[in-house]
């Protein structure tokens, strides 16, 4: 029997470590604010794994949301990907149809809507901290809201070529640097994005960097992260991890409701709402 898309419910993230992910309260938090019977789990998954789980996966599944370390692994074993998942090497986003899995990338989307929320609708230079994927889809977003000269901050640089060659395609000068080089040299970006986990941002950076740099961190465990907090201490401008984690789950919502991220929910705003107020304290929202 072949099962029609409106009977699939089932919805999940796969990473790992996944068990203090906030994906799950953000999006049951969003399909009951938009009337979808749908049910969302973690998954405590690895690459190793992952072919296995999805080859098990019947008609009851609708799609999936993927992290670390998955993103990467889980190219080769989709039937169809957008062009923006070739571009950055990474699907965050899982869609099962009758035809296969279809992957998409959203973090490249949330990303560019969190810096034009914080009021950044153009930027001119940025560092970026990390090499991941999740790299990518940041300097590919930076990219495209104007940047076109972009450090990478590696602490394996030789594995930091493909971001180089990614960045130069798009137009933008590259360089790539150590990571215990100091931050402090040059000019100051228009903003500094930190793609590690919260607990292991070692760098520092002077006080004029963090009064003039934006910075946007995506970690959002512990948060406010030490990096974090250090630029609120001068009054610097931080856009949170939280802003990339639900801009990004609602373009989710949007390619699982209707197969792609270009189409607007009905009560998106609300749906929006009601997935921060899943996960931040009344007043936590706030661009400094």
């Amino acid at each position: 029997m072949v099962t029609e898309a409106s009977d699939r419910s089932q919805l999940a993230v796969l990473g790992s470590p996944i068990e203090h992910s906030l994906s799950p309260a953000i999006h049951r938090a969003a399909y009951e604010k938009l009337g979808f019977d749908w049910k969302y789990d973690a998954v405590e998954l690895t690459g190793e794994s992952l072919p296995a789980f999805l080859g098990a996966l019947d008609g009851r599944w609708r799609g999936l949301s993927l992290t670390m370390p998955l993103k990467r692994d889980v190219v080769p074993l989709l039937d169809w990907a957008d062009p923006l998942v070739g571009l950055v090497g990474g699907a965050n986003t899982v869609v099962l149809t009758d035809g296969g899995l279809r992957g998409y990338n959203t973090d490249v989307e949330g990303a560019m809507r969190s810096f034009l929320d914080a009021g950044l609708s153009s930027l001119e230079s940025v560092w970026i901290l990390g090499a991941g994927a999740t790299a990518a889809s940041l300097l590919v977003a930076s990219v495209r809201l104007g940047a076109r000269s972009v450090q990478i901050f590696a602490r394996t640089p030789a594995k930091a070529g493909s971001l180089r060659e990614l960045g130069e395609s798009l137009g933008a000068a590259v360089q790539i640097r150590q990571w215990q080089d100091s931050p402090l040299e040059g000019d100051i970006p228009s903003a500094i994005i930190t793609t590690v986990p919260g607990g292991a941002m070692d760098l520092v950076f002077d006080e004029r960097v963090r009064s003039a740099a934006t910075l946007f961190d995506v970690a959002y465990d512990p948060w406010p992260s030490a990096v974090a907090q250090s630029w609120m201490d001068v009054g610097g401008s931080v856009i949170s991890g939280h802003d990339l984690l639900i801009n990004q789950a609602i373009a989710q919502v949007r390619i699982f409701a209707a197969g792609t991220s270009d189409v607007p929910l009905a009560r998106e705003a609300e749906a929006i709402d009601a997935m921060r107020a899943a996960i931040e304290t009344p007043g936590e929202h706030v661009h400094v």
